[in-house]
């Protein structure tokens, strides 16, 4: 069969509903300054849907640092890939101030998170070694996985016996080839928000002599007492043997870290693909970034604001009888049961009539039967946004209990 053909008659479990889903479900485009009210369809909504933890997106000081280096250096300095002719003086010293800031003897920069993720796994093993991950691992781990050319192991969620017994089968393969054991799992996952065990993980250390690798990038910045994480969080920030962020997140930027030990992170630059055979961050971008990281470190109450937000809107969803689930984060889901005809109904309820957008998720990213409404809280909000939300999501849950929505899946026209 022709391959265009065959993706043009099978377009995949999201793409078989974007004849109706997309620029509304699917690619919708909220327009205006980032701040928790935009404008979606020419009407404004209370956004709850950006990664913009700290918010920092639309800081002054972080808006000022972003134009005057675009001003000074312009998008395309430095010129080239990293090690050709991209480096500079302040690339090298974000790794540095990153690294302290995650305790961290070294770090270096990616360009991005998810090609970031996928090269880290990629020249860490070799198919002597055998990879152990957790099952609700994000999707650029996985992928990373997939390029691995030995075996591969993969644990139930945060279960700490479905993982012993995945490294006693790694052992005896490792015992045989001489390689090693690489774990990876997450710092907060970032569709159930809640946090990896990264106690348990470390605990199995000694007896099983493996690597860990973490992927904070829901994390960084919002857990541990100064922001350095959930290992941070949980004690177990020298535990972690590679800890990776991205810039996505709470420093609203665009970009990416790896930080390690210098001799593993050190090889890491000259061995990571992604970063070898690509052009350099820009610099606007790292200056953009240190500035956010500064104003991380020098300001606290960014992340107290975050928290207030977050157990305010926690809190008052389950007085309320919601479900959000096993979050221990800032993610919030909401989970509710249902269809996807419902949940369009939902969604389009909660835009059009209650002002209120947040991001809709449906199988097959969850089970069939489930919706999810997954709100992310930010430094940005306020109490009284909050008390708006859940009096909108009372009323949808109500209608969804009731069986008051109907099952088409009309959307308003275009504005």
């Amino acid at each position: 069969m022709d391959i265009f053909d065959r993706v043009s008659a099978n377009r995949g479990p999201l793409g078989s509903h974007s004849s109706y889903a997309h620029g509304y479900f699917a690619f919708p485009k909220l327009e205006g300054e980032i701040k928790p009210r935009m404008i979606f369809r020419g009407k404004e909504v209370l956004t709850w849907s950006l990664n913009n933890y700290l918010g920092l997106a639309n800081h002054p000081e972080v808006r000022k640092a972003d134009a005057d280096a675009a001003a000074d250096y312009g998008m395309a300095l430095p010129m080239g890939a990293r090690m050709m002719s991209g480096n500079s003086t302040l690339h090298e010293q974000l790794e540095d101030e990153l690294a302290e800031m995650v305790m961290k003897p070294s770090a270096t920069l990616l360009n991005f998170g998810y090609q970031g993720v996928v090269s880290i796994i990629d020249a860490m093993v070799n198919r002597h070694d055998v990879i152990v991950y957790d099952a609700e691992s994000h999707a650029c781990i996985i992928d990373g996985v997939r390029l691995h050319a030995g075996k591969r192991f993969v644990y139930t969620h945060n279960n700490m016996a479905s993982l012993e017994k995945q490294l006693e089968r790694a052992k005896r393969i490792t015992d045989e080839t001489g390689g090693g054991i690489f774990v990876i799992t997450e710092g907060v996952f970032g569709m159930s928000g809640n946090q990896g065990d990264l106690r348990g993980v470390v605990a199995l250390k000694k007896k099983y002599s493996f690597r860990l690798f973490v992927d904070d990038a829901h994390g960084f910045g919002t857990m541990g007492a100064t922001g350095a994480g959930t290992g941070e969080e949980q004690g177990v920030q020298d535990g972690i043997d590679l800890y990776f962020s991205t810039f996505a997140k709470s420093m609203a930027s665009i970009g990416a870290f790896v930080a390690g030990p210098e001799s593993v992170i050190d090889y890491l630059r000259y061995n990571m693909r992604s970063q070898i055979f690509a052009k350099s961050l820009p610099m606007p971008l790292v200056v953009g970034a240190l500035k956010r990281l500064e104003l991380l470190r020098t300001q606290p109450e960014l992340k107290e604001n975050l928290w207030t937000i977050v157990r305010a809107m926690q809190s008052g969803l389950r007085e309320k009888g919601f479900n959000l689930g096993t979050t221990t984060s800032c993610v919030t889901p909401v989970l509710l049961e249902g269809d996807i005809p419902d949940a369009t109904q939902i969604t389009l309820d909660l835009r059009e009539n209650h002002g209120i957008f947040c991001s809709i998720v449906v199988y097959p990213v969850v089970p069939k039967g489930v919706i999810m409404l997954r709100i992310i809280p930010t430094a940005a909000h306020t109490l009284a946004d909050v008390e708006e939300t859940i009096v909108a999501f009372e009323a949808v849950a109500d209608k969804l209990k009731k069986g008051l929505y109907s099952r088409t899946t009309a959307i308003p026209e275009a504005v």
